[in-house]
């Protein structure tokens, strides 16, 4: 078995208070949880305009959590209300 981590941070375009960032993050996270993945906001809570987003998923080719994790950094970078800043990922396998 193979499990994935991705960390997100991204910068929200016109957003000026919690409730708007709110209302840009929580479809950001709808949109990541189609692929079968666990994700939620992990940081940066009390700034309105930045955001860390972690995504998690478990599988048992190397190769297919790869993919979804690809999946899911391209589906937030193409999101025009905010900019992915950077990307963080790690794989464990069966070996660490």
């Amino acid at each position: 078995m193979y499990l994935g981590a991705l960390e997100l941070d991204v910068l929200l375009g016109d957003v000026r208070s919690l409730k708007e960032k709110r209302s840009v993050v929580k479809p950001v996270i709808a949109a990541l949880a189609r692929y079968g993945v666990s994700v939620a906001e992990t940081g940066d809570h009390d700034l309105y305009r930045r955001a860390h987003i972690g995504v998690a998923v478990a599988g048992v080719d190397v190769g297919h959590v790869g993919e979804i994790l690809d999946t899911c950094e391209r589906t937030v970078a193409a999101r025009p209300e905010l900019q992915l800043l950077s990307a963080r990922r790690r794989i464990f396998g069966p070996d660490d």
